[in-house]
């Protein structure tokens, strides 16, 4: 195999050897997936329909649940169709897609982390600009933003990973295509691209993260600040559930990303990329209405709307 051209689909990591197995990381995957969705699409509607819901940090909250989605939808059903049907193949083009919006869902979420992170502090630290600062144009500019730079970094990265010539075989060591097991079936010696990517990367992922940790050492001073227990607690609960995502984020992906090639084994590689691709968008929608009662409120009353209505339904139908 000479190159990247003759490829027409890459061998995919399988969870288990047996045949046996493959059904329980389906249905593993498939409850994961279950309730991603109904986690992140409960959060957006809610959002969407409740008036009282729509204010900057919760319209960022509905944009970060799309990005949710569309991480895990870009890995895990690919993921379960193999173990279902006991296959390991995706085409090329399959592939090139997945990276591409792994990346594009990645980035642009941090990005939606370090805007949540700005808002946060306008809220606690300039509350009487918050207003003017973070108003409707203001939040549909940075929202793009996020998304924006989500898609050209995707698509940096996907045009220059797949412009590498391939020839160290097809197999790639993860249940998705995943960048770094894609390169090491490379044979260019394009180093000086790589390395360029790698510290343009590292620039933007180093800016963000200081840009969040000052935004945090500057709201928790205010917040010590503030008077009244009721109003420490109040702030704490707008900040908590923020601060909780972007460390479970950033620590998952540090681990996947910067952990030594020397501990570099498939098994553990696939534990890895399951805690940060797949975990995050399951877990995020209940961090963010475990503490938030306006939240936890619109979605009891779009529940009970649901229940209302089906109920409705069934009686039409039985009749």
């Amino acid at each position: 195999m000479s190159n990247s051209s003759s490829l027409n689909e890459f061998l995919l990591l399988a969870f288990a050897d047996t045949r046996e197995l493959q059904p329980l990381h389906f249905s593993l995957f498939l409850g994961i997936y279950l309730a991603a969705l109904l986690g992140n699409g409960f959060i957006i509607t809610a959002v969407a329909c409740d008036h009282h819901l729509h204010t900057p940090m919760y319209f960022f909250l509905l944009h970060l649940s799309l990005l949710d989605l569309g991480s895990i939808s870009t890995t895990v059903p690919k993921a379960m169709a193999n173990s279902l049907w006991d296959t390991r193949a995706i085409s090329y083009a399959g592939c090139a897609a997945q990276v591409f919006l792994f990346v594009f869902s990645l980035t642009g979420e941090f990005s939606l982390l370090t805007v949540m992170a700005y808002d946060r502090y306008n809220a606690i630290c300039r509350p009487l600009h918050y207003g003017t600062l973070m108003d409707s144009r203001a939040c549909v500019k940075m929202a793009a933003a996020a998304w924006a730079s989500g898609f050209l970094y995707a698509l940096l990265q996907t045009a220059n990973t797949f412009s590498t010539p391939l020839c160290q075989g097809n197999t790639v060591e993860q249940f998705f295509c995943e960048i770094p097991q894609i390169l090491k079936l490379s044979c260019s010696d394009s180093y000086l691209r790589e390395l360029g990517l790698i510290v343009v990367s590292g620039c933007l992922v180093f800016g963000c993260f200081i840009f969040i940790v000052v935004s945090y050492v500057q709201i928790f001073t205010a917040v010590l600040r503030i008077p009244s227990e009721q109003g420490r607690h109040k702030a704490f609960s707008m900040c908590l559930p923020h601060l909780a995502v972007v460390s479970l984020f950033v620590s998952t992906s540090f681990c996947a990303y910067l952990k030594p090639l020397s501990i570099s084994v498939p098994s553990l590689d696939l534990v890895v990329a399951v805690l940060y691709s797949v975990v995050p968008p399951a877990v995020n929608p209940l961090i963010y209405s475990m503490r938030n009662k306006e939240l936890k409120e619109a979605l009891r009353k779009l529940i009970s709307w649901i229940l209302f209505s089906s109920g409705n339904i069934a009686i039409a139908l039985h009749k």
